[in-house]
Order: C-alpha cells, then structure tokens, then sequence
C-alpha cells in the first residue's frame, strides 16, 4: 500500500477512535481494557453482524419458501390475475428510463411513436405498473416472515433482561457506566437485533416497496447507526430497552397485515385497534419516558455532556420523530374507523389500477352518444336483463331512454 494512503487511513483511525469522542471526560480507552473475567464491548465484534445478516437472509427465503408459501394457499390467499402489458420496445424503454406514470403530452407524443391511440399507450403503462406491483402472496409472506422474527426477538428481549434491574429502575442503566461488563446473554441478543436489520437493508431492493419507502430507509439506517454507536460506546443498557420497546407493537402490525391478506376483515379490524394502542402507548409514553428522559437526564447523573452523549440522543431523536409521522398515518386510519366502522386501506400501500376505469370512460362516451347498455342486449335491439324475457311489449329505446308504451 501507498506510505501515504497508510500514513493517512492511521491518522483517520486516531481521530476516529479519541476517546473524547466515544467515553465520558475523565474516561480513557485505558480504563476500559479487559481482563479474563471481564469483557467489554468491542467494535470489531459488530462485523459478526454482516455474516449473520447473509444466514437471515437464507433462512428467510428458506422459511417463505417452504412454509409461508403452502400456508398462504391453505389459507385462500389468492394471487389476483392481472392483464399483462404487451411486449412494445419503446414504451419500456421509457417506462425503465425515464417515467412509471407520464404526463398527458407525454402519452400523446409516445402514442405518435408507437402508431397507438392514446387510450392503448395508457392502458399499457397502468398494465405495466400492476406487473410491478408484489403479488398478495409475496406480501403475505413478507408478513409471515416478519412477524415470526419479531415474535422469537420480543420474547427473546424480555427473557434476556426480566432480571435486570436496569429494566424496572432506569437509573441502573448507567451505574458505573462505562465500565459495564458484557454479558453474553446481551451480546447475543445484540447481534440478532442488529444483523436483523441488516438483511432487511440487503433485502430492501426486493421487499414490497410502500408509500413510506424513504422513511423506511431512514428508520433502518438510523436503528443501525443507533445499534452499532450504542454497542461501541457501551450504551447496551439502554439500546435493550429501545429494542424491546420497538419489537412489542411489531408483534401486532405483522399479523394484522397477515388476517387482511386473509379477508379476516373482522379479526384484522380488531388487531389493528390492538396494534394502535399498543403502538402510540409504547412509542409516544413508554419511549419519551423511558429512553428520551433516561439518557437526556438520568445519564447527567453520572458525567458531563461529551460527543457521544448528543450523537446518541440525536439518533433517539430521529427515531421519535418518524414515530411521531407512523403515529399521525395511525390516529388517521384510526378515525377513519371509526367513522366508517372497517378499517381503511393500509395507507401505505399502493392502491391496484384497473382497466375499469377505462371501461367507465367508454360507458361515458356511449351516453353522450345517446346510447345507455344494460347487461345484455339482444340481437333484434330489445333489451333483456339476465336471461328475463324480453322487454319490447312494455319498452323500448328513445334517446337512450326507457320508455313506457
């Protein structure tokens, strides 16, 4: 290697790794060496998580697979049949390119382009959508899968930390911090949380893409940058109590998504009231209280304000803020449920096109006309509705009309 890269990547490894940055003041890398019967969190232990990540990764396809695929059949979770978008070069091109859903004089011009009306260039471009659009069954697995990690994570979470006293006194979460040994049990259930979230960012490209896709990424990169500083900086006490809160209204939203895919409407309309008390409870009470107030007042206790303290509760922060957006789609669907006794659509989620609007345009352009259909008319111009017998000794057509003799 380069004298210089070297020289320059070490220097750039000093910086990083001050003490200033990651301890207390008066706290030095020194004081945190470990010995044989005490151990302390180290970075090079969060590289674990990516191979770890890679084997979720494999048994999540594994599990979808074999198991969440024949469930969703057994279960009637059936695919709908969508009209695929004929093969045509240049309308792919420009759906890969440049637009999903072009403007009115683009469709003009591609119709010019390809000799196609305007109506066939749009109704390929909503048939193309819909072929991009995750099956039911895929989404149903997605859930199935979720659902199950986050279950064995909860439980995991709660038997890991019953017996901790930082779980029912908070002000333990930084008694002798930092120099606060690694319990293996915690180690363990660090790295299942962290390289959880790690496959969800490998799988990020193929996962059912909703409405709330950027806040996704942002909630993933965030959770991780929390996990990992929290780990390096042994703020471990605390990040247990934030994973465990996360993962408890989780166990909810998986399985209601799960009962909706099912046509469960009444038991998915009860676990997703079950999920939102559960949800704004644990995220805008139990959170603020219990990890805002914690590490903003409680942890002033022990030492002074240092880079570590702000950058972590900067990323507390982030994540309550995208609480506080997830909460106001809830309180939404929540009153809309009220109101209208079912739950709404998963506001997050695409809504399916179909051709028929584009069969209620020609309904509409037929009545201008003067000509109204109804679900059959016979060959000698008589109308007759679903094999009844014929309407002409009582009726017949004028200007689109039934009339009376």
């Amino acid at each position: 290697m380069n004298p210089d890269i070297s020289r320059m990547a070490r220097s750039l490894y000093e910086w990083l790794w001050q003490h200033e940055f990651w301890l207390p003041p008066g706290i030095t890398w020194e004081d945190m060496q470990e010995s044989e019967d005490v151990h302390y969190p180290q970075p090079r232990d969060l590289l674990l998580s990516i191979p770890f990540a890679l084997i979720l990764v494999v048994v999540r396809c594994a599990f979808e697979r074999a198991i969440a695929l024949p469930l969703s059949t057994k279960l009637g979770v059936r695919d709908k049949q969508r009209p695929k978008a004929q093969p045509n070069p240049v309308l792919e091109t420009f759906y890969s390119t440049r637009c999903k859903n072009p403007e009115e004089g683009e469709l003009i011009r591609l119709s010019k382009q390809c000799d196609l009306p305007v109506r066939k260039v749009e109704r390929w471009f909503r048939r193309r959508r819909n072929m991009d659009r995750p099956s039911l069954s895929k989404k149903f697995c997605e859930a199935c899968w979720r659902f199950t990690f986050y279950i064995i994570s909860f439980f995991t979470g709660l038997a890991v930390l019953y017996d901790k006293p930082w779980l029912w006194d908070h002000r333990e979460c930084w008694t002798g911090y930092p120099q606060q040994p690694l319990q293996p049990s915690l180690f363990w259930y660090y790295m299942l949380e962290l390289s959880f979230y790690w496959s969800l960012v490998f799988t990020l490209p193929f996962d059912v893409k909703r409405k709330d896709f950027k806040e996704q990424i942002v909630h993933h990169a965030a959770t991780i940058f929390l996990i990992s500083f929290s780990y390096c900086g042994n703020y471990i006490r605390i990040g247990t109590l934030v994973l465990v809160i996360h993962d408890a209204s989780d166990c909810f939203l998986e399985p209601t998504k799960i009962f909706n895919y099912m046509k469960w409407k009444k038991t998915c309309d009860s676990l997703f009231m079950i999920f939102s008390a559960v949800f704004l409870i644990s995220r805008l009470v139990v959170y603020p209280y219990t990890v805002l107030y914690n590490t903003y007042y409680y942890s002033m206790e022990i030492f002074q304000p240092f880079f570590g303290y702000y950058f972590v509760n900067t990323l507390l922060i982030i994540l309550q803020l995208l609480h506080v957006f997830w909460s106001c789609l809830i309180i939404h669907m929540v009153y809309k449920f009220i109101l209208q006794g079912t739950m709404e659509k998963d506001m997050r989620s695409d809504t399916e096109e179909s051709d028929k609007d584009e069969e209620r345009e020609k309904i509409r352009e037929k009545e201008k006309n003067g000509t109204t259909y109804f679900s059959k008319v016979t060959s000698n111009g008589h109308i007759q509705r679903n094999g009844a017998e014929p309407l002409s000794s009582r009726a017949h057509l004028a200007n689109g009309h039934v009339k009376e003799r």
